[in-house]
This record gives C-alpha cells, structure tokens and sequence, in this order.
C-alpha cells in the first residue's frame, strides 16, 4: 500500500479550516500538523490552494444489484459515488430479491467485497410478514446499518403498514430504524382524485398526489412509535415544511433518538422544474413547491435537519420516458452531491464546514460508524480534495452511473448543462488514491463498515 503526504492543503474538519499537511499510511491518517517532513518512499501531492475533506457517508442510496442490474451494480454506482466525494454508502434493500434475511443480506456484503470501490453497509429489509427476520439482524449490530421500513407506497412487497408488525418493529429492534415516511391512504385518495379530473397527468402531478399531509402523517406516526418504545428513530428524505415541526435541535446530535435525513434533489429542486425536467425529477417523497425547500435549507441550517444523503435511485431512459404516472421514480444523484452543495458554498448559502458536518461528521455520529467521517489520526484515510476554482460541466461522457444520465444534462430544455464550479481531483478510501485527476486504480476495493453499537 502507498504512503501519501499531503502538503499545504486547506483541512476541513469539525467545523474549522487551517491549513496544514496530512501523512497516510496503511490505509489510515498517520499525521495532522503544520508541516511535515517528506519521509522517504512516501507519494507526495502539492495541496495548494485545495481542499482537503473527510470523504461523504451516503446513508441513502439504491445501487439495484442483485436482480435489477441493467440499472445499475454496486461496482457501476460505487465509482460513480467515489468521482464524486463519496467514500461510504449504505444501500436500501429493494433489490430483487429483496433483503429479507441474513443470508439473503450477506450475498449483497459479498458483492460489495468483491466489487465495491468504496466502503459499503447494507440495510435489511421488513414486510409485514418478516419481522422476525429482520430483528436476527440485531445480533450483528455492529456490522449492519439498520432496519429499513417502507412506511408508505413502495415499489415490490415492501410494504409496512401493519400497526401489528410496527410494533414489533418498534419495540424489538436494538439497531437504528430507517423509515420512508408517505401515508398510503392519503397517496391513493389523491391519486383517484386526480383520476377523476380526466386529464392526462402528467409529472407536475406527483406532488399533489404525494402531498405535504401524506408525508406529515406517516412520519408523525413513526415518530409517535419510536417515542413509545424508546426506538432508535431515522427518517429519511424529509421533503415538506411541515414535517420540520417534529424534529428538534435543542440536543446534540448524539443525544438524539430520533434523526432526520434531507436529500440534495429537495434543496436543488422545486415543482416549477417540472416543467423543464418532467419525469427525470419524479422520485418519492416528490419534490414539492418552492416554501418546502426554503423551509428545508432554514432547518438544515439550524440543526433540526441532522444528515443530507442523496436517495441515489437510478432507472434507465426508457424507464423514466414512461408516461406518468408509470415513469420510475427516482433520481441518479451520488456522482454529482458533493459538487452540488459546493455550488451551493460558492453562492453563499451553505460554509463548507457545515457541508463537511452534514454530509460527513454527522452521518458518522448518527449511525455510530467506526473511525470514519472525520479527519483524525488513527482514523481511516477516506479523504477527497476539491478544488473549488475547477469548473466543471455534466455532460455525457463524464456520467458514469450505469443508466447514463443525470438531470443536471440539461437545466433550461435546450441542453445547457448545469456547471458545478468546484471539482473532486483525488478520493482516497482506506488510504489508496482511487482516483486521482480522472485516473483510477480499481485494485483495492473498499470495506464493510463496521458501528460501535
């Protein structure tokens, strides 16, 4: 394995930047100082004027692989991931099958070792018939993520709805519960609603259909559960201003029992891009209209809001092509979120220390991840530079999820594509350099991530 020195960077980490340089050796950060001596046989990289991060811990992501592979593969998605910042994910258990079991669990952990370019945890799966086998996961709660739960529409038989299997759920489970909050009920009355009309829906449809209460009531109710029983709470993609009412930011964040998660596409879009993007932006919960989002950017500012993810979700151009509302929901995002919220630094909206928070720091304190997520000695050298005077435009030939296209092709319909301002030039994971300055090197794959539970 190499040794790195990283010289003159701008380190940021734990809410504080200085510059500085960083030693890695044996896949981990040996040492953080002012300077360092440049030890023989060691790789040096001139970090001037850059910017050194803790790699990004994507919580959220669907990368389709076992039984959905012309979407996407763990190894397709995970170098898509690491181009883009991100050194860790945790991938959501709708595959085919879906991750019901242990055993079934486990064969995705062995895609990952054998495929993965960056650090990977698996989340198992509930229905309202497997609870029992989804809690055997708590017997390995130092090397699983978390329970998922589909608290609302879902694609396949993932579905949890039953109060019964819930409270099960609830009062049995010694791990983190990860929930998608919609309210089925209220889905389907909007959807026959719109019915009804006797028009063509289309895209700018969907966050009638998927309302504000849909999201409000499901996650107020999983919320009332995890209260009751004292369970380890995690709501993902909140979307709507109403849902902020129930999450706090008077506890740090490692006294809290009950997270929220908000995602890139919900503080980039809005409903008014329907009418561009149409079915490219459909995902659930839906993007809604502008006072969601400057809602959700107060609360992510103010602590109510803990992690940003992505929700990663990619389907093929045909499958989006689809008329709604058939089309797929779901957005190809991990290769482009870090970039997306250092736009958002550059125009003022966000201070990279708390990009660094919120997508790194945060994310390894929320699920209790082992020396990852920030940047410390003895900690595991997942690091990325950025160069935040290095423009960048997505364009085909730089997309690397499988699927082949992201929405931020074209920002106006006539094909302009959106430009990043800031680029990732090198991402290490566990101390190797996996790509640096559009080079790779795919001999060393990335490892489980291991939780102090």
């Amino acid at each position: 394995m190499q040794t790195f020195l990283i010289k003159n960077i701008n380190i940021v980490n734990e809410g504080q930047t200085g510059t500085g340089d960083v030693l890695i050796r044996n896949g981990k950060i040996e040492k953080i100082a002012g300077s360092i001596d440049i030890p023989s046989g060691v790789t040096e990289i001139d970090g001037e004027g850059k910017y050194l991060l803790p790699g990004v811990i994507d919580d959220q992501v669907h990368f389709r692989e076992p039984g959905l592979t012309h979407k996407a593969t763990i190894y397709t998605e995970s170098k898509a991931a690491v181009a883009g910042g991100v050194t860790s994910f945790m991938e959501m258990p709708n595959t085919v099958p879906p991750a019901f079991t242990l055993d079934l669990l486990e064969n995705k952990y062995e895609i990952g070792r054998n495929h993965s370019l960056a650090n990977y945890s698996f989340f198992i799966g509930t229905n309202n018939q497997n609870a029992a086998d989804a809690l055997m996961a708590n017997q390995h709660k130092d090397r699983i993520c978390g329970i998922k739960a589909f608290m609302g529409s879902s694609t396949g038989n993932l579905l949890v709805d039953n109060p019964l299997v819930l409270e099960k759920l609830f009062a049995e489970s010694e791990m983190l519960i990860a929930t998608h909050c919609e309210d089925e009920r209220i889905i389907k009355a909007n959807l026959q609603k719109a019915h009804e009309s006797g028009r063509e829906l289309t895209a700018a449809d969907h966050p009638v259909i998927r309302n504000e209460e849909a999201c409000f009531e499901s996650s107020f109710y999983a919320i009332q559960l995890a209260k009751k029983h004292g369970s380890r709470l995690h709501i993902l993609h909140i979307s709507t201003e109403k849902e902020l009412q129930l999450f706090t930011n008077m506890l740090p964040l490692k006294d809290k029992r009950i997270t929220a998660e908000v995602c890139v596409h919900h503080l980039h879009f809005t409903a008014d891009d329907y009418a561009i993007q149409g079915n490219r932006i459909k995902c659930n919960p839906a993007i809604k209209a502008p006072h969601h989002r400057e809602a959700l950017w107060k609360a992510l500012l103010d602590d109510r809001l803990d992690v940003i993810a992505t929700d990663h979700a990619p389907h093929t151009v045909e499958e989006k092509q689809e008329p709604y509302p058939k089309a797929h929901a779901g957005v190809p995002l991990v290769q482009h979120s870090l970039p997306l919220m250092l736009y958002y630094v550059k125009q003022g909206k966000i201070s990279i220390e708390k990009v660094v928070e919120k997508m790194s720091h945060a994310v390894a304190d929320c699920f209790q991840i082992k020396d990852r997520g920030y940047i410390r000695e003895g900690y595991q050298a997942d690091l990325v530079i950025a160069d935040l005077h290095a423009p960048f435009a997505v364009t085909k030939e730089n997309i690397l999820y499988k699927c082949g296209w992201s929405p931020f092709e074209d920002v106006d319909g006539n094909g302009t594509p959106f430009e990043f301002p800031a680029s990732i030039t090198h991402t290490f994971v566990n101390g190797n350099l996996v790509y640096g300055n559009g080079q790779w090197n795919e001999s060393v794959k990335g490892e489980r991530l291991l939780f102090n539970r």
